[in-house]
């Protein structure tokens, strides 16, 4: 994490040497080590220490959540982030309004290697490369299901020990299928309340109306339909943990009432004016940046401060040094036994792909070429895989695309999952067009969340 460092005194921090644990996994054994001066602005004359052994991706703005903080009114609250890498810091503007720029050009994203000038609003810093430290670098592969041999990952374990052992509300952040869920899980189990209750409640999942008494509970003949009393999820989880999946995506009119919740340790069930005392620790995820959302007027920023006592964000796989591989031969394991080994020509085809569906995709993908019969690595890797039949119009008649793939002779499960794949495909281009493009629209009138929706799309882009 960076650290504000006084004028002309930047100084090394977190140096500790794990360099057999790098070199025996072929990772870099030093780090970069970079120091941001502020030249121009509210803020010159301050300096901000950068050290690649952070275990997440610094963000530079005026929030307080922000590693760098800076005073300027004209830039984001969450204006970039600073991804230090061994010789060099990744700089990705995350969704500004006013627009970084690198030597007067307009970047979304570039290498900074040191010496460029980089303005922001009113303010203008240079990057100063300083000498490299030692990597500091975790032994395991995993962190309780959190699977990971990448240094990406192997930096984060040490973290997500010490947060086990504490109960302050932490954010997890990163893209879909990144596995938030199973890092909140892995918090919860590995540590003091391992064995209290630990509930999952999708905010993305339920519909608003029926949010408030998921949350807090309701009783009897609070509403129509309300036959018996039911406990929120807030009551299911008391003593132990729960976790708010896509909290991004909770309706704003119900964020006060969430907020008041967490701030009283109380709830009050809907039809009742008795307040019930609960405890849980809250873990929240979230694949939207919560700091635009707030500048939208989306999100409270009371809420995200409550929520986010400590963020950590999980990398995409294609960010992920050679976890590709290492997660194909895990969930090929989980189906084919201890002992096997995923044939290396699916693996060279897997590390092909940029997965925007990241580890969840990854599953599935293995997943998939098993049904099929892969797990032979002989008629894998001789090109003998069976292929699905080419691309149905939309015109061509269910019946003709049935006999189609039952012609191709292969098994049931294979013949199952071609036909499964071409309805999904027909299926969403109906809706959206029916929806006019709207995806919210489609998805409501798909029955699923909005995410797996997208998630359903890209898969047959």
């Amino acid at each position: 994490m960076p650290v504000a460092l006084p004028k002309d005194e930047p100084k090394a921090i977190n140096e500790t040497s794990t360099v057999a644990i790098a070199k025996e996994h072929g990772v870099p054994t030093a780090t970069g080590r970079f120091t941001l001066h502020v030249l121009e602005g509210k803020d010159a004359g301050t300096s901000f220490l950068l050290d690649g052994n952070s275990p997440t991706r610094a963000y530079l703005g005026k929030s307080e959540a922000c590693e760098v903080r800076l005073t300027d009114h004209a830039i984001s609250r969450r204006h970039a982030s600073l991804d230090v890498r061994v010789d060099h810091v990744r700089f990705t503007d995350v969704g500004s309004t006013n627009g970084s720029f690198v030597n007067d050009v307009k970047v979304r994203e570039c290498d900074l290697r040191g010496g460029e000038l980089v303005r922001i609003g009113q303010t203008t810093f240079r990057l100063t490369r300083e000498a490299p430290v030692a990597v500091t670098l975790s032994s395991e592969t995993r962190f309780g299901d959190l699977h990971g041999a990448s240094p990406e990952m192997r930096r984060i374990y040490p973290l997500c020990k010490t947060l086990a052992s504490s109960t302050v509300p932490v954010l997890v952040e990163g893209e879909t299928g990144t596995g938030k869920e199973v890092l909140a899980r892995a918090l919860h189990e590995q540590g003091s309340l391992a064995k209290a209750p630990f509930v999952v409640f999708d905010c993305a999942s339920v519909p608003p109306s029926l949010i408030e008494a998921a949350l807090f509970g309701h009783e009897r003949g609070a509403f129509t339909g309300a036959e018996v009393m039911m406990p929120g999820v807030f009551e299911q989880a008391d003593g132990g943990t729960l976790f708010l999946d896509e909290i991004g995506d909770l309706d704003l009119a119900l964020q006060p009432k969430l907020l008041r919740a967490l701030e009283q340790g109380e709830v009050r069930r809907i039809g009742s004016t008795t307040p019930i005392k609960v405890k849980v620790r809250v873990i929240s995820s979230t694949r939207r940046n919560l700091e635009a959302e707030i500048q939208k007027r989306r999100f409270r920023d009371d809420l995200f401060y409550r929520l986010a006592a400590f963020r950590l964000e999980l990398p995409p796989l294609r960010e992920r040094t050679g976890d590709i591989a290492f997660l194909a031969q895990h969930f090929f394991r989980k189906l084919a036994g201890d002992q096997a080994r995923v044939p290396h020509a699916l693996v060279l085809q897997l590390e092909g792909s940029r997965f925007p569906g990241n580890v969840r995709e990854l599953a599935n993908s293995v997943a998939y070429r098993f049904a099929l019969g892969e797990e032979n690595p002989l008629a894998f890797e001789r090109g003998r895989a069976p292929r699905p039949p080419e691309h149905a119009s939309p015109t061509s008649s269910a019946s003709d695309y049935l006999e189609r793939a039952i012609a191709l002779d292969m098994t049931l499960p294979q013949t199952r999952q071609v036909v499964v794949e071409e309805l999904e495909r027909r299926y969403l281009t109906r809706v959206v067009e029916k929806s006019e493009g709207n995806i919210g629209r489609a998805a409501v009138a798909a029955g699923v969340a909005r995410r797996y929706f997208e998630i359903l799309r890209a898969r047959y882009r």
